[in-house]
Formats: structure tokens, sequence, C-alpha cells
């Protein structure tokens, strides 16, 4: 972070850029209404109150636009700012900037304003990073989840926790310091107040992994012999006719993707080649059967299909050999016209729509534990490396508890999970870290 730009007065497009209704140019800074003063009609008489008239470049109009002027500290970024409403052709919005920018603005680093908004306290880190899990959810669930850390969910959590140990710590301190006057906690007390500390922890990083897949998403690659209803399958889980489907073997010869959401889990589905290995593959559907394997090898889980209603042949038993130590789930489909349910598979029918959301149930299943998306937070790779250390840090102090060691020892361990929580919400945090998170935010933000 270079501390020299930290108060100058910056500028960017927080809108997408391209065509649409509306474009938002937000400046933010102790010079931010001098700067929009410079190229407004009217004058900016005061803040919170929605000003309407043009933006000018010397005399020429460019476009009639609203501002939002806001006062620090009522802002999101807790500075001056200002947004610019206009229409949102590309070289409105760009022409509009540009001004910005003469008038004395700087254009804004990657999440400069959420940045600034941390630093102005108007935010905490594990909120700053809401915003961007916000900006990127790809369900409503994730969005939803993340709306709860940004209201402070998440925060509120880790403050319970420290809450508890920073008492646990000071009565520590205080035998250490004043034996005399303060008696030291008993050492059951120690060790029920850091196992309720780890327990909570534990209760926080239990869902970690339904987090991560809610963030990152899952691929689902749908592999077996050629005719065996994969890019049926494919259009049924879509809802939507996306891959061709026809009776020639080798229909497809390449790889299709689609995004899908699986109540609340973001997956990007795959349909691939049929295997199969004959005089009848040509150059082309050889290079897609190619494809396939190095998707299914690349997947998170498989949907192994085979065509029940001709039974499971030796063709489906070699492509299982292939994926049977793998994640997956067996699949018989044509359930339709086959004359008994397969018993070790889920049998469906693309055709008539038979057991296809009992199917989307057994791949959340797979990949899910079964109350993981009841979550109320989500946490990402950096907060859960911070619980860790913390957890582990407090299993320390348990071991030392339980083995009557010297108290002042003890909160040794207890402070050092207290710094890794505080890295949590920011209190504790170096230049290093603090970059790497922002510069993930687009420009604007």
């Amino acid at each position: 972070m270079n501390i020299n730009y930290e108060f100058e007065t910056i500028t960017a497009i927080a809108t997408p850029l391209g065509m649409g209704g509306v474009g938002v140019i937000r400046v933010s800074g102790s010079k931010a209404f001098e700067i929009v003063q410079k190229m407004f009609s009217k004058e900016i008489k005061e803040a919170g109150k929605i000003h309407h008239g043009w933006i000018l470049d010397g005399v020429t109009r460019i476009d009639e636009v609203i501002l939002l002027p806001f006062k620090n500290p009522n802002s999101f970024t807790g500075e001056d700012v200002i947004e610019i409403q206009c229409h949102g052709g590309p070289k409105v919005v760009k022409k509009i900037l540009e001004l910005t920018i003469q008038n004395g603005a700087r254009l804004a680093q990657r999440g400069e304003f959420t940045k600034r908004a941390f630093l102005n306290k108007k935010l905490d880190l594990s909120q700053a990073e809401a915003v961007l899990d916000i900006i990127h959810a790809k369900t409503d669930n994730f969005a939803q989840k993340s709306a709860n850390n940004l209201s402070g969910a998440l925060a509120d959590a880790i403050k319970e926790i420290k809450s508890s140990l920073f008492t646990l710590y000071s009565r520590i301190i205080a035998a250490v310091d004043f034996p005399e006057d303060v008696h030291e906690p008993e050492y059951s007390y120690l060790e029920s107040e850091i196992n309720s500390a780890i327990n909570s922890i534990e209760k926080i990083l239990k869902n970690a992994n339904a987090s991560n897949i809610m963030r990152q998403g899952i691929k689902i690659a749908i592999a077996g012999c050629p005719n065996a209803g994969k890019s049926s399958l494919f259009n049924a889980l879509l809802n939507l006719n996306r891959a061709i489907v026809t009776e020639i073997p080798g229909t497809t010869r390449d790889v299709i993707q689609e995004s899908i959401d699986l109540d609340g889990i973001p997956a990007t589905l795959i349909d691939t080649a049929g295997i199969r290995d004959n005089e009848e593959v040509g150059k082309v559907e050889a290079i897609g059967i190619e494809y396939t394997k190095n998707y299914v090898e690349n997947a998170d889980l498989i949907l192994f299909l085979f065509d029940w209603s001709k039974g499971f042949d030796a063709d489906d038993a070699a492509i299982y050999e292939m994926i049977e130590n793998k994640p997956h789930i067996k699949v018989a489909t044509k359930a339709d016209i086959a004359e008994v349910p397969n018993p070790e598979a889920i049998n469906v029918s693309s055709k008539t729509g038979f057991n296809i959301d009992e199917l989307k149930e057994k791949i959340k299943e797979a990949v899910l534990d079964k109350n993981a998306m009841e979550t109320e937070f989500v946490t990402n790779q950096r907060q859960e490396e911070c619980l860790k250390n913390s957890k582990n840090a407090l299993q320390n102090a348990l071991v030392a508890t339980q083995n009557g060691e010297l108290q002042d020892l003890i909160s040794i361990d207890i402070k050092t999970a207290l710094i890794a929580l505080d890295e949590i919400t920011g209190e504790v945090i170096t230049d290093e870290i603090l970059n790497n998170i922002f510069e993930n935010f687009c420009i604007g933000k």
C-alpha cells in the first residue's frame, strides 16, 4: 500500500462498461465535491440530496445526469463521495471519467473504494471480503450467505470467541502481574473456557468445505458409452435442449459445458463424447474421446451412465473400471423402457423426467454434508487458515493446562490464538495481505 496515495481523491466507473440504461462514475476523497463542481452545471448545495443537471466540458454539454453526494463519514468509503449517474453508453461514461481525472482525481486501483471503507472503519475485513463474494456469487444461496457476512454474522461469531478468550487471558495476566491481590484462575476453569473456544471455532470450520464449493463450484463430467443417454441427461439437468441428441453413435464429438445451479451449488456440467475403441471411430471423434478422458480425470464428480434397457455389457464395464476409484454416481438410463430397475444405480429417464430431481439430490449428497447448506455464513481460505491457526494455539494451551504448566506460559498460546482471530476481522493485518485481498476486486468497487 502506498501511503502517499491514501488521501488522494479517486475516481472510477462503478458499473460494467457497455450499452445500458445507466452508468455510474464514483468519486471519493476530500476533493470530490470540488472536482465534480467544476464539471456540473448547477451548484452542489447539500449532501444527501439528489441533484439534477448537466455534466459540462467547458461550455459543451456532455450528458444530463443525477448526482448523489455524500459527506464523510456518512458514505460507503467514510470519505466525501459523489456518484454521477449518467446514460449508460460507453462513450459518455468514459468521457465523464476522463473529466473527473482532468479536474484533479486519480483513477482508483482495484478494490480501492472498499479498501478505504475498511481503513476508515466502515467495514471490518470479513465484511469487505463479503463484498467481493457478493459480486462474484454464482448462486442465490451463496449471495445470501455472503450478505449475512456483510451484515456482520461472521464478525459477530468471531467477536464472541475473542471476548471469552480475552477475559480468560486478562484473568491470567492479572494474576501474574499482581499475585498478592489476584488469585490464579482454576485450571478446571481454564480447560472449560479453552474447550468452549475450540468447539466454537470447529463449528465455523465444519462447513469450510461447503463454503469453498459454493464459492468455486464443482465440475461434473457425464461419461459412458456412445448412446448411453449422456446428451439427453445433460439437456434434462439443464432443462434446455443444449446438446444434439440422435440415435447415431458418436454424435457428440467435442466437450460441451454449461453452468447450472443445483439448489445453491454452482456446477459446471460437462457433456462428453462417448468412449469407444473400434474401427468406426474417425479422427475427429477420436480427439473428442481423448478430451473426454482428460475431463473425466479432472472432474470433481463423474456421472457414469449406462443404457439399462440394453443391460450392463463389457464396454460399460471397461469404462467403469476407468472411473470406479474416483468420486462418481452410477446412473442407469432409459428407465422408461427398461424391464426392471437397476438395484445398484439411480434409475433415470431423461425422456420422461423420471428421477431427475432425485439425481440432483444425489449429486448434492456426494459433494456436501447434509446440513452444510444450512450454515449461517461462509468462510474463505484466508479466514479458514486464521481459524486453524487459532485452534492449533488453543490446543497447545489446552495440553499445557491439562499438564498443569505455568499459567503465564499458557497465556502465550491464548494470545497467539487471539491474534489469529484478529487477522480475520482486520485488527491485525499486514500490507501484503491487505493488498492481496483487494487486488481481487474490480476497479470501481
